[in-house]
């Protein structure tokens, strides 16, 4: 059983649902679950062409659909924070002195053995324990 779980949720596909369902039946009486969405900004050549505004629209949609999705979750806070997906969750975990981290990872495809999934990347780094949530397929 854990005090702080964090579960990184991707809000146009993903594990969300039942990563939360199973934070629930692991926090301990008390205990907090953080669902954290991290935002990745555009990549430089692409973000030359957006303004400020934009970007931000991007980032308070993306604070808004994480929070609709968050409602009537007990215990849990919705937290969107900017950064590249893996290092940040890591970061963050470390940072909040969270005890678990429940992740999705999909099937791997040919970039990711080439690459490294997010999902890989927490399992090797993070500073805590880790539940992967393997796509059924």
């Amino acid at each position: 059983m854990y005090d702080h779980i964090i579960v990184p949720m991707a809000l146009d596909h993903g594990f969300g649902a039942t990563a939360l369902e199973l934070a629930q039946k692991l926090l301990n009486p008390g205990g907090t679950i953080t669902a954290l969405h991290v935002y990745e900004q555009p990549s430089g050549t692409v973000n030359a062409y957006l303004d400020e505004s934009t970007v931000q629209k991007a980032y308070a949609a993306a604070e808004a659909k994480l929070a609709t999705r968050m409602k009537g979750v007990p215990n849990a806070q919705a937290t969107v924070v900017k950064g590249h997906s893996g290092r940040t969750i890591i970061d963050f975990s470390s940072d909040k002195k969270a005890d678990c981290i429940i992740i999705g990872s999909h099937k791997p495809g040919l970039i990711d053995y080439l690459l490294g999934s997010t999902a890989s990347r927490v399992v090797r780094h993070a500073p805590c324990a880790v539940h992967v949530l393997r796509d059924p397929d």
